[in-house]
C-alpha cells in the first residue's frame, strides 16, 4: 500500500487537476511518486481516497492521470489472457466496437461527400446501430459479473468509474439512435453536421474507456481474481449471452471447463443456486411481491399460497392438500385439466386470462420445470394490473422524489 506522503502528494495532484490542468503537465511528477507502483496499488489508494470522502469526480480525474502514466509501459500488451478467457473475449469486443465506431465516422464523412442520405449510406448507418444496441451485452456482462466480483475483493472505485463511463456511453449511443430516426424531418445538413459530432464523441469516448479497462481494470482484475472464480465469471457470463458479432473463436476454451464449484451451505439458511436465505427471508420476499401467487405440484395438489398484503382472490389455509380442481366451479374444470395436461405435456408454456371487476386483473399460469425439464407443478400468478396500464412515458430511479 502507498505510504502517507505519497496519499498526501497525490491530493495535491488532483487538486491542481481539479483547477483545470492537463493530466499531461502533471504527469512526470506523478510518474516519480508511483515509480515502481503496480495498477492494483493505484486502485487501493483511490479505494482510500473516495472512502476519505474525495468525490467520485476528483478520483476519475486520477484515473486519466495514472492512466497517462501507464500508457507508455503498457502499449501493445494485448495478451492479457488466454483464449476463452472472459478477459480476452471482452478485449476482442473491443476491438470490434473501435471498428464499429471508426466506421460510423466514415459514414458522417460519406454522407457529406454524397449530400444526401442515399440507400448505401442508410443501410451503413442502419447496420451499425442494430451493431450498437446490441452491444449492451458487452456492457452488462462487465457490470452484473465482473464487476461484483472485483467488489468482493474489495476493489470498488475502478468498476464504479467505469460504470459511470459505461453510461457516457450509454446516453451517447442514445442521441445516436434518436438522430438516425428522426432523420426525415431534419435538413440534410443538420443532420450530417450532427452525425459527424455523435461519431467523433463516440469514437472518442470509446476509445478512452476501452483503453482504461485493457491497460488498469483488467491487470488488477486478473491480479486480485483466482482461478476458480474466473470460472465462476465465464459461466454467468455465457449464461447472460454475447453480442451478435463475438467472435466464435473467441469463445472457445483451450480445454473443457471443469465442473462449478459447489455451493457452501450456510448454517441456518437455504442454499440456492443464485444465494443463500433463511426461511423467515424467503417467506417475507414472497408475502412482499405486489402478486398472488399459488403452487400446485406434479399431482394437481395445492402446496403454497403467499400472503401478499391484498389479496385478490381470498385464499385460506384449508386449501392446502386439496385437489386443485376442487377449487374450481364444476364447468371449467375440463379448462383446468386441458391446461394442466399441456404443461405436462410440455405444449405450451403460459395460460393467460384477464378480467375487469372494477379494478383490471391479469391471471397467469405458468409450468414449474426442474434443470432437466421435468413437470414439478404450477405456479398461478394474479396482478392487479388497473395502474400499471396507466403509465406512460418513463420514471427513472433517479426521477425518485420520495414517498
Amino acid at each position: 500500500m502507498l505510504g502517507k506522503d505519497r496519499k498526501e502528494v497525490l491530493k495535491e495532484l488532483i487538486a491542481i487537476l481539479h483547477e483545470g490542468a492537463d493530466p499531461e503537465a502533471v504527469k512526470e511528477r506523478f510518474k516519480e511518486v508511483l515509480r515502481g507502483v503496480s495498477p492494483v496499488e493505484i486502485a487501493q489508494v483511490e479505494e482510500e481516497l473516495i472512502r476519505e470522502g474525495l468525490p467520485r469526480e476528483e478520483v476519475h480525474k486520477l484515473c486519466e492521470l495514472h492512466l497517462a502514466v501507464f500508457r507508455e509501459s503498457l502499449k501493445g500488451q494485448e495478451s492479457l489472457a488466454p483464449e476463452g478467457h472472459p478477459v480476452h473475449i471482452l478485449m476482442e469486443e473491443h476491438k470490434i466496437l473501435l471498428k464499429f465506431a471508426d466506421e460510423l465516422k466514415g459514414s458522417a464523412r460519406r454522407l457529406k461527400e454524397v449530400g444526401e442520405i442515399d440507400p448505401v449510406s442508410l443501410e451503413q448507418l442502419t447496420h451499425i446501430e442494430e451493431h450498437l444496441k446490441d452491444s449492451e451485452s458487452h456492457y452488462v456482462r462487465e457490470e452484473n459479473v465482473l464487476f461484483p466480483y472485483l467488489e468482493k475483493h474489495g476493489v470498488t472505485q475502478p468498476p464504479a468509474i467505469m460504470w459511470m463511463e459505461h453510461d457516457q456511453i450509454r446516453e451517447v449511443k442514445k442521441s445516436l439512435y434518436r438522430l438516425i430516426d428522426g432523420r426525415e424531418g431534419m435538413e440534410f445538413q443538420d443532420f450530417a453536421k450532427q452525425l459527424g459530432e455523435v461519431a467523433s464523441s463516440l469514437a472518442e469516448l470509446l476509445t478512452n474507456h476501452f483503453h482504461k479497462e485493457n491497460n488498469i481494470l483488467f491487470p488488477v482484475s486478473l491480479r486480485v481474481m483466482a482461478e476458480d472464480e474466473w470460472k465462476d465469471i465465464r459461466q454467468q457470463s455465457d449464461e447472460l449471452g454475447y453480442c451478435c458479432f463475438t467472435p466464435e473463436e473467441a469463445k472457445v476454451l483451450p480445454e473443457e471447463r471443469e465442473a462449478a464449484v459447489p455451493k457452501p451451505e450456510v448454517e441456518g439458511r437455504v442454499t440456492l443456486e443464485t444465494g443463500a436465505l433463511s426461511i423467515e427471508e424467503i417467506e417475507a420476499m414472497l408475502n412482499a411481491l405486489p402478486v398472488d401467487i399459488t403452487f400446485v405440484d406434479k399431482e394437481d395438489t395445492v402446496r403454497y399460497f403467499n400472503q401478499s398484503e391484498e389479496r385478490i382472490f381470498p385464499r385460506t389455509r384449508a386449501v392446502i392438500g386439496r385437489k386443485v380442481q376442487q377449487c374450481h366451479p364444476q364447468k371449467s374444470i375440463h379448462i383446468v385439466n386441458r391446461i394442466l395436461e399441456d404443461f405436462r405435456s410440455d405444449r405450451r408454456d403460459v395460460a393467460e386470462f384477464w378480467i375487469n371487476k372494477g379494478r383490471f386483473v391479469h391471471i397467469r399460469y405458468f409450468p414449474v420445470r426442474d434443470k432437466d425439464g421435468e413437470y414439478l407443478g404450477t405456479l398461478e400468478v394474479t396482478q392487479d394490473i388497473t395502474d400499471v396500464k396507466k403509465l406512460e412515458g418513463e420514471k427513472r430511479l433517479l426521477d425518485d422524489t420520495g414517498p
